[in-house]
């Protein structure tokens, strides 16, 4: 048995009990990451030295506080800045951003919870990507098949999780980038409300949809991961100050009397049906646990990739207007005058799939278009907020698919961006409406053996019952359980 098996609870008495140590459960992260990294290429960097170092400090400590993430390794997706640890965001651009001077109020959070972290995970790069095949450095692999995606962008923030490398992790959400490599990978991932998690010191993509968020072995494991970093900020205003819950207070409390929406949007046309099978089967035991759903409409749904990428792309391109060689970035060795410098910095240092994004979304904000794209865009985002305002007036959660499909190969859909967008159909509706959601297992593929994922989506600040309801569904099922065969990712 792998310490990776282990609950927070039994870890925790493990270490009081002088069982295992912190430095056998880091040790163990590294071990693991020896024999399985060069399938997955999970990491773009590791902190070995930092982390062991670390793991002998709280070794002489003792957790009095019951604290559950004392000692507990854990990754973080590469665009959330850690002091002097290399954070690159995925790009040539930020290559050789060494040393950075602060750490992410996040990572700040994770550091007063004494967790141990492991190494930078491998993204697309600036977030911009649903496959981990837009980074700078590397492809990350599926745990369950090295010959698919993880999805994206927070690939390798799943795959850590899923791989064992790690035993939590954290990613980014911007369109559905936490849920969507969740699916794909077969692990739990929360994306919280816009505004319950700080974003200070997280490398901007698109600042009105992106949101910091959990990735985990288990529903119980994420709610505790969520709690220690959720909160006000006074370091990024988008923050809202709202009283933080207790999730573990109502996780067991069961679904009797939920009442759950089921959008017939989500089950349409260009949904797989094994995928469909699979949430009307889990339907079937949320009724059995003493829930009852109903099909409703979300009709402007059906805007949101492409309000989605009007307005992502204008924010980006605003963005990362700051990468010119001059204020940040990588700088060109070719150019002759100022100009030139711009110009070939930018060009010798973004990807295609970012610059892709910069000149569509400089086309949208720019005189002539803003008021065709972007101002049109901002109205349908308010129309697909309102769908979800209107269900939730009776429904306690809105249930589907997590993506269309299981995980495509790679290289599959690389040369299709239309394509690759319409993969994030599901989630994104999501980002734009700002409430959260999660990424819970919810079968296999008889073909493959991919995993499925089932999204579970609530109002503003409930987390909670998000929790609730995805809990008493891993509980009554044993898909959470089920782990990927590769070189012993046991």
């Amino acid at each position: 048995m792998s310490v990776f098996d282990y609950t927070l609870k039994e870890i925790q008495e493990k270490l009081h009990n002088k069982e295992l140590t912190v430095t056998d459960l880091v040790q163990a992260s590294y071990d693991q990451i020896d024999r399985v990294e060069d399938k997955l290429k999970s990491f773009i960097s590791l902190n070995k030295e930092a982390a062991l170092e670390k793991a002998k400090q709280l070794d002489q400590e003792t957790n009095e506080t019951n604290n559950p993430l004392f000692g507990i390794p854990i990754g973080l997706k590469d665009n959330i800045v850690t002091k002097g640890i290399k954070t690159t965001g995925a790009s040539k651009m930020l290559s050789n951003f060494d040393d950075p001077l602060y750490d992410a109020t996040v990572v700040e959070k994770l550091n007063e919870a004494n967790t141990v972290m492991i190494g930078k995970l491998n993204m697309d790069e600036f977030a911009m990507g649903s496959s981990t095949e837009n980074s700078a450095f590397s492809t990350t692999h599926n745990p369950w098949n090295i010959d698919y995606v993880p999805g994206g962008s927070s690939g390798g923030s799943a795959a850590a999780v899923a791989g064992r490398e790690v035993f939590f992790s954290l990613g980014s959400d911007t369109g559905g980038s936490i849920r969507g490599p969740s699916s794909y990978c077969g692990v739990v991932g929360l994306k919280p409300t816009y505004g319950l998690v700080s974003r200070f010191g997280v490398i901007a993509f698109a600042s009105s949809l992106d949101q910091v968020g959990t990735i985990t072995k288990t529903v119980e494991d994420n709610a505790h991961l969520l709690q220690a970093i959720a909160g006000h900020d006074p370091m990024d205003q988008t923050t809202v100050k709202v009283e933080i819950p207790d999730y573990q207070a109502t996780l067991k409390d069961g679904v009797k009397g939920m009442k759950i929406a089921v959008p017939k949007e989500y089950l349409a046309e260009g949904i797989s049906d094994e995928v469909r099978q699979s949430v009307m089967d889990a339907l079937k035991v949320y009724e059995d646990l003493g829930a009852t759903w109903e099909e409703v409409s979300l009709p402007h749904s059906k805007y949101a990739v492409p309000t989605y990428y009007i307005i992502s792309s204008g924010e980006a391109s605003a963005n990362l207007a700051r990468f010119d060689g001059i204020r940040y970035g990588h700088r060109s060795e070719k150019a002759t005058n100022m100009i030139d410098l711009f110009k070939k910095s930018r060009s010798e240092a973004f990807g295609p799939e970012v610059k892709r994004r910069i000149m569509f979304g400089t086309l949208t904000q720019s005189a002539g278009y803003y008021e065709d794209y972007y101002k049109k865009a901002q109205q349908a985002r308010r129309l697909i907020k309102a769908d979800f305002d209107k269900i939730f007036e009776e429904y306690d959660v809105v249930m589907g698919p997590t993506t269309p499909t299981t995980a495509f190969k790679i290289g599959e859909k690389i040369e299709d961006a239309l394509t690759m967008y319409a993969n994030d159909l599901l989630t994104i509706p999501v980002n734009l409406a700002g409430v959260p959601a999660i990424s819970i297992p919810s079968g296999y593929s008889k073909d493959t053996g991919l995993p499925f994922g089932l999204q579970i989506i609530g109002k503003h600040f409930d987390e909670a019952t998000v929790f609730r309801a995805a809990y008493a569904f891993e509980q009554a099922t044993d898909h959470h359980k089920k782990r990927p065969d590769l070189g012993g990712a046991k």
